[in-house]
């Protein structure tokens, strides 16, 4: 599989199949590890099939990671109450946040994305959209329903959503990106999560 240009990522029958196949094969060992013939006996497809989807492996890593974080955005939204006190609904998307970039995935995710970032910088920049800006944006949508419903009181969305998601990562994030833990315990997790919360909405909550 080439790592010239990226191509156009073709959708066919067996799409999904592949792509499941690939997230197992990059997850063990890594991306510059992953083979063609591994990726394919792990899909359970043909090598044919495989380079008819995606003539890039980069193309193939990528969109791995943006199905997962799409999958990851679209299950947190799905399962909050939008109406409910901006305290709660932050608290849950704090632990949906840490949750996932705490998880052996998700670290497996950053880690390949900042190592081959170097050598293939279109990777670190789809990974930012598709990861910290997705997350942003979606945080920055519901910020404005609770602007709107008078919990909180924000001029700037996206810089808010950036500052939420920033005080999340307090703590855990430099631990885990350094090699100090790659687990957290539910304690740890709570008590940045409570703390991101409060501290936002000491600045942006209103006393409605």
């Amino acid at each position: 599989m080439p790592d010239g240009t990226a191509q156009t990522v073709k959708r066919g029958r067996k799409f999904d199949q592949v792509l499941e196949g690939a997230r197992d094969v990059f997850m063990k060992v890594g991306f510059e590890g992953a083979s063609v013939d591994e990726i394919a006996k792990a899909a359970k497809v043909s090598k044919a099939t495989l380079y008819s989807y995606f003539p890039d492996k980069r193309l193939l890593f990528m969109e791995v990671a943006k199905v997962e974080c799409r999958r990851q955005a679209d299950t947190a939204l799905e399962t909050m109450d939008m109406q409910a006190p901006a305290a709660d609904v932050l608290h849950d998307i704090a632990v949906h946040m840490v949750s996932f970039f705490t998880s052996d995935f998700g670290q497996r995710i950053f880690r390949i994305c900042v190592g081959e970032a170097d050598r293939f910088p279109e990777i670190g920049r789809e990974f930012y959209e598709s990861g910290p800006a997705l997350a942003r944006d979606r945080i920055a949508d519901y910020l404005r329903c609770a602007h709107e419903q008078g919990q909180l009181d924000i001029v700037d969305f996206e810089f808010a959503a950036e500052q939420f998601a920033e005080l999340c990562k307090t703590n855990l994030f430099p631990r885990m990106v350094f090699c100090v833990n790659d687990t957290f315990t539910p304690a740890e997790i709570e008590r940045v999560v409570n703390g991101a919360v409060e501290m936002f909405i000491a600045r942006y909550g209103t006393k409605a």
